[in-house]
């Protein structure tokens, strides 16, 4: 029996190198693509490479860029994939108000490069394709969002991706292509990138139980996001196109915390319980033993338009790919703060 061939998109970053592992354990071969850099920037897949369990020729890395529509056509033509993970992207909602014009390209246009390729290359009976969207296209919407929510986006990255979102579903009923979105809501892990907020955190409290660093500085505490563990996620990703159909599906718990709790559960685990005085800019969070300042505020981490919560509803997925979180909050934290502590420097 022939192998399934998978490419994936930003297969250096946290959803990639998860995704990666879990297909080749499927007996995938698997392809990456990684944006050229003066650095490697390969650590989250380097035990890909190190691991012959893992590895055995299964997986292949390739220079490429969402941006370079010629680049992601011969990739294309050359892989013939079963299944195309669009993981890459500009994906910090701050960096995207500066960044603007960029994140347009990669995170919207980058998109209908991909979808035009498999059309280009003869590939709509061959290839099924998968579009990472995010729960940062409903913005302002209320919660608890779901797949019949309406988008409002509000950052330049929620908006692109709202294109990316739209065009995947034309190109789906146009050209009776497998093309599937699936509406991840927040979700990390060790892996997450260090200027990700939950990563901040917990990077931040295992720097303070090692006395290497002082205080944690953030932004909007009071924020509340759905927090889930990306390995429940990547899963999600597969189960999605294993589906008999191309359906749009919302991978969530269901469950939202703010900032604010999720800092106080991570200091708790290392013995420090945090009480709150003062408000808004003013506010801080001390050691409720030593009166110490753990948590303070600095308003250059708000964002130009805030989204206040996010909680989505997995109730179609639970339904019809029978995927619902197994990985808990706690669990989640643990690991990230269990690793983090290990590498402190």
């Amino acid at each position: 029996m022939n192998k399934k061939i998978a490419l994936i998109t930003g297969v250096t970053g946290q959803d990639g190198a998860l995704l990666a592992k879990f297909l080749i354990k499927k007996n995938y071969i698997v392809h990456g693509i990684k944006r050229r850099s003066s650095s490697f920037n390969t650590q989250r897949i380097d035990d890909i490479y190190t691991d012959p369990n893992f590895y055995k020729n299964n997986f292949h890395l390739h220079y490429g860029d969402l941006t370079d529509g010629l680049n992601i056509f011969n990739l294309i033509n050359k892989i013939k994939p079963s299944e195309i993970y669009n993981l890459g992207a500009q994906s910090h909602v701050k960096v995207s108000f500066e960044t603007p014009e960029y994140t347009a390209n990669s995170d919207g246009i980058g998109v209908l490069r991909l979808l035009e390729a498999i059309k280009s290359c003869n590939l709509i009976k061959k290839t099924k394709f998968y579009q990472a969207s995010t729960s940062e296209m409903f913005g302002s919407s209320p919660p608890i969002q779901n797949e019949n929510t309406r988008f409002k986006p509000s950052s330049p990255y929620g908006s692109a991706k709202v294109f990316g979102y739209w065009i995947t579903k034309n190109y789906r009923e146009s050209y009776d292509m497998f093309a599937s979105n699936g509406i991840l809501f927040n979700h990390e892990s060790h892996l997450r990138g260090e200027t990700f907020v939950t990563r901040k955190i917990t990077m931040a409290a295992a720097n303070i139980l090692k006395k290497k660093q002082n205080k944690l500085i953030l932004g909007n505490l009071n924020a509340v996001r759905d927090w889930g563990d990306a390995r429940d996620y990547v899963e999600g990703m597969w189960k999605i196109l294993q589906y008999k159909k191309p359906e749009d599906f919302i991978l969530a718990t269901g469950k939202g915390y703010t900032v604010r709790k999720f800092v106080e559960i991570v200091f708790k685990k290392i013995g420090i319980t945090l009480a709150w005085k003062g408000k808004k800019e003013k506010e801080k969070g001390i050691d409720s033993k030593t009166g110490k300042i753990i948590v303070e505020i600095n308003p250059k981490y708000y964002r130009p338009n805030e989204v206040e919560r996010l909680i989505g509803s997995n109730k179609k997925a639970k339904k019809l790919l029978n995927w619902s979180p197994k990985i808990s909050l706690n669990e989640m934290i643990d690991n990230m703060l269990e690793h983090d502590i290990k590498n402190v420097k």
